[in-house]
C-alpha cells in the first residue's frame, strides 16, 4: 500500500530544488516544472518499490532529467529540419465552409465526431474505424448514422458534402 505520507514529505522536502535545477539549465520554468511534474507523477506509480529499494531522490532526478533532454533532442531536430528544409510554407486561412463543418462537428458527441472524422476525412473503412476504437462495426455504424443526422441539421441545406 503506497505511503501518501511519506510520499508528500518526500515531494515537499525535494521538488523545488529539482525545479529550480531544471530551470536554470533549461530557462524555461514551465518546461521545468512540467519535467518534474511527470517524473514525480511516475514516483508515485511506483512509490513502493521506490521507497524500499532505490533512492527516490536520485530516481526522480533522472527521469525528470530525461523529459528535458528528450525535450532538447526533439528541440535539436526541430532546428535541423528548418535549416535543411527552411520554413513550412504559407498555409491559407479555412474556407468558411471549413469553419462552418469545424462548428458543426464541435457540437456533436465525440464519439460521432471521431466516427465521422475517420471514416469522411481520412477516408477510413468502417472495419478499420471499429479496429482502431476498440468498438464493433455496429457502434461505428450508428455512431456515423446519428453524427450524419445531426449534422445535416446543423449545416446548411446548401452544404452537399462534407470537405
Amino acid at each position: 500500500m503506497r505511503d501518501s505520507a511519506r510520499f508528500d514529505a518526500f515531494y515537499a522536502a525535494t521538488s523545488s530544488r529539482l525545479v529550480r535545477d531544471i530551470y536554470l539549465a533549461t530557462g524555461d520554468l514551465g518546461r521545468a516544472q512540467d519535467c518534474a511534474a511527470e517524473a514525480y507523477l511516475k514516483a508515485w506509480q511506483r512509490w513502493d518499490s521506490l521507497d524500499d529499494d532505490r533512492d527516490p531522490v536520485a530516481w526522480v532526478h533522472t527521469v525528470a532529467w530525461r523529459y528535458a533532454v528528450s525535450d532538447w533532442r526533439r528541440a535539436v531536430r526541430q532546428v535541423r529540419l528548418l535549416v535543411r528544409h527552411g520554413p513550412p510554407p504559407d498555409v491559407p486561412p479555412p474556407t468558411e465552409d471549413v469553419v462552418a463543418v469545424r462548428d458543426a462537428l464541435a457540437k456533436l458527441p465525440e464519439a460521432q465526431r471521431v466516427a465521422i472524422v475517420l471514416h469522411h476525412l481520412e477516408d477510413r473503412s468502417v472495419a478499420e474505424i471499429a479496429e482502431l476504437l476498440g468498438v464493433p462495426t455496429g457502434t461505428v455504424k450508428a455512431r456515423l448514422s446519428r453524427g450524419r443526422a445531426a449534422l445535416s441539421l446543423l449545416l446548411d441545406d446548401s452544404e452537399e458534402s462534407l470537405p
